[in-house]
């Protein structure tokens, strides 16, 4: 399947990290490694997202390199070498001249030949970027190139004096998407917002939690989504106060909620879904009074993500909404002020209304900027999602509210008038929760 991300985009993403490197200087960059999950059987390979980010390109065992001003080309790929016997066995490979024609890089060698040709490519370069203490064996691999250097200098030769951390520039570039990866993440939260639907209408024959995370693996592999974005979470009852339950192996109970937080990876862009539901397809009072609260609280959240706003006005907002809620439920006494400033909030809210979203699903990218909170800007890509834990041991609340967990996430990027949801495919309203599941 073609890449929905053209390979003249990978080409001006290394140019612009290129234009922001200092003078004089090299970027190395390396795959992901292969793990082994047992034996002789690896995991699936996942591209490490920077590589990912730069490249396009699918495959471990490569190393790219940027060198601006390089006579005989500025971006270099070492990459495995073409071998039909073993491509029988493991698959089709790229192989350095594939590289070049379908990837744009400039140059391409094979990995095997890496430890005769990048000293020489670093010899001269003042600075180094690549991505320090990320990988001990690479690290080494490093040091030992410059080791090699640096015996030389008596005859003349330049080792680099300088060696920076790779990401303070590079993760800056992937804060805000390019209209094509928007579309990707528009892709995969349309294919996940389906595969909510569908674990929604499946809640209701009963079975198990694992039943439910079957449906939801269903629709993404066949929509060509080949792995979720994260352990998938499937808590129904008492397990949906669990903020990183993935065991999923408790029976599906009528009068129980079920909260999913789940989303599929496409192209190795994440999507990240959270819905609570009934089991039985109804809500029961309790459960329909907390869900308002967390509902309102997730569009006071939405509206406030737009550009000028800071990182944290999403999150001021959603918590003015949970705390008044759990004041008007009785679940909290005393004033709005009152109850923020002394975190009485913190037992039933005790994490962050959203995060950064993108090649990884807790993306990157610098919260703040010195001690502000960093502004809003076109293209950045965050979830907004607010929840209410009620633990079913909370002795300090009526019996009536216990165990009660809810979240409603949603994935959204920031446009120059406001924000654009990526995943209003699925329902969230508690009429339209119920309609879908009485369908």
């Amino acid at each position: 399947m073609a890449s929905m991300i053209p390979m003249k985009e990978f080409a001006t993403r290394r140019r612009k990290l290129m234009e922001r490197m200092a003078p004089d200087s090299i970027a190395i960059l390396p795959a992901a490694p292969e793990r082994v999950r047992n034996r002789d059987v690896l995991h699936p390979f996942r591209q490490d997202s920077d590589f990912q980010y730069l490249t396009g390109f699918g495959e471990p065992e490569a190393v790219l390199a940027l060198i601006p001003g390089r006579e005989h080309g500025e971006t270099v790929l070492f990459c495995k070498e073409r071998h039909p016997e073993k491509e029988l066995w493991d698959g089709f490979l790229v192989g350095p001249e594939g590289a070049i024609e379908r990837y744009g890089l400039d140059d391409a060698f094979p990995i095997a030949d890496i430890d005769d040709i990048l000293p020489g490519m670093i010899e001269g370069r003042s600075r180094v970027y690549y991505p320090l203490g990320k990988d001990q064996t690479f690290d080494q691999r490093v040091l030992e190139w410059t080791r090699m250097i640096r015996s030389k200098v008596k005859s003349g030769a330049h080792p680099p004096g300088e060696f920076v951390a790779l990401e303070h520039l590079l993760h800056d570039m992937r804060l805000c998407k390019s209209p094509a990866e928007v579309k990707v993440m528009a892709k995969a939260g349309s294919i996940s917002a389906e595969a909510h639907c569908r674990a929604m209408k499946r809640a209701r024959q009963g079975g198990y939690e694992y039943n439910l995370e079957a449906e939801l693996i269903h629709t993404f592999m066949a929509h060509g989504a080949r792995s979720t974005a994260y352990p998938s979470i499937v808590g129904s009852g008492a397990n949906g106060c669990i903020l990183h339950y993935i065991e999923n192996s408790a029976p599906l109970k009528d009068g129980d909620l079920v909260l999913i937080d789940a989303g599929c990876e496409l192209e190795c862009y994440a999507s990240d879904i959270t819905r609570t539901f009934p089991v039985s397809g109804r809500f029961s009072e309790e459960q329909k009074a907390v869900y308002d609260v967390v509902l309102e609280a997730q569009y006071a959240a939405i509206e406030a993500v737009k550009p000028g706003n800071h990182w944290n006005h999403p999150h001021e907002a959603a918590l003015n909404v949970l705390t008044q809620g759990l004041i008007d439920l009785g679940i909290l006494s005393g004033s709005l002020d009152d109850a923020i400033a002394s975190e009485a909030y913190k037992p039933f809210f005790m994490h962050r209304t959203g995060h950064w979203l993108g090649l990884d699903v807790h993306d990157v990218g610098d919260y703040k900027i010195g001690d502000a909170w960093r502004l809003l800007e076109p293209g950045m890509a965050l979830t907004v999602e607010p929840g209410l834990y009620i633990g079913p041991d909370n002795t300090e609340v009526d019996e009536k509210w216990r165990g009660i967990g809810i979240r409603i996430e949603d994935d959204v990027v920031v446009t120059k008038e406001g924000c654009r949801v990526l995943t209003d495919g699925v329902p969230k309203t508690i009429a339209e929760i119920e309609a879908l599941m009485a369908d």
